[in-house]
């Protein structure tokens, strides 16, 4: 760096410095932002262009911080990166106002320096908002897969939607955690909500389905559909020994006699013929 240079940037750093309060609240009125918002990372910026050597550690940790809030209250990254350009804008007039060479000089690496900022907060505003946004695709995914007990060692697990590989993990590390608690030996996947069964979907329920054996427990697959029926003969979808049922009462019911309850309807077992008396 040649001499002129390092005196224009002395110079930027002394009218930064001389400033005080004033171009604090010159940034906030350019930034339409509370002075009160912006007053520490002003200081902060103060304290690392008052060192012998920069350290903008401190800078950057609290424009982070920054940008979570921002995300968290609903703006955009453009709107929070031209938060810190308007900083530009404040010292600009300070330095025009001085008028000397060697600080209009220096403002072109003031300039530099604001914009590697701006860009940091874009850039963590960013992927502070990926991460929201990951993490509340996982709360729905945690809602829309619940597992619930349907009777004494039964459990169901009703699906709503399209079953991709994602909520399939889910779905199944849910299923296996409900069946190692409750010591369930049977467990209903009804697929009453799921619009359409293809080979990737059906290589899903197969997997959870043998997840659930691995445990101990038997699977049957209610919600079986005439349309759905149609596309898995059609696609030759095998489920092999895959205990299927058209609806989840008729799971149910197969669940409770395979775990040993009588059933009875109005007083009578389903499958006991009705017979007249005797006059």
């Amino acid at each position: 760096m040649t001499v002129q240079a390092e005196a224009a940037i002395r110079r930027t750093k002394e009218l930064f410095l001389e400033q005080d309060g004033r171009l604090l609240d010159q940034w906030s009125e350019k930034a339409n932002i509370s002075a009160d918002e912006l007053r520490e990372l002003y200081r902060a910026l103060r304290t690392a262009l008052s060192g012998k050597e920069e350290d903008f550690t401190d800078v950057r940790g609290l424009l982070a911080e920054f940008s979570r809030t921002r995300v968290r209250q609903g703006y955009t990254p453009s709107e929070t990166a031209r938060t810190v350009f308007a900083l530009k804008d404040a010292m600009y007039e300070i330095v025009e106002a001085d008028g000397s060479p060697e600080a209009l000089r220096g403002f072109a690496w003031f300039s530099r320096l604001v914009d590697d900022l701006g860009l940091f907060t874009f850039e963590t505003f960013s992927n502070a908002r990926e991460k929201i946004i990951l993490d509340q695709t996982e709360q729905l995914l945690e809602l829309s897969t619940p597992v619930v007990k349907l009777w004494e060692g039964i459990v169901a697990v009703p699906l709503v939607g399209t079953l991709d590989s994602a909520r399939t993990q889910v779905v199944m590390e849910k299923l296996l955690q409900t069946l190692m608690e409750t010591g369930s030996q049977h467990a209903v996947i009804d697929i009453t909500g799921v619009p359409a069964v293809d080979t990737q979907v059906a290589h899903h329920l197969l997997k959870t389905v043998m997840a659930a054996r691995l445990m101990g427990a038997e699977c049957v697959i209610s919600g079986i559909r005439p349309q759905i029926a149609h596309t898995i003969v059609t696609l030759g979808i095998e489920f092999g020994d895959i205990v299927t049922k058209a609806s989840l009462a008729d799971a149910l019911a197969h669940a409770l006699r395979r775990s040993g309850a009588e059933i009875k309807v109005n007083g009578r077992r389903p499958d006991e013929e009705e017979t007249e008396s005797s006059p």
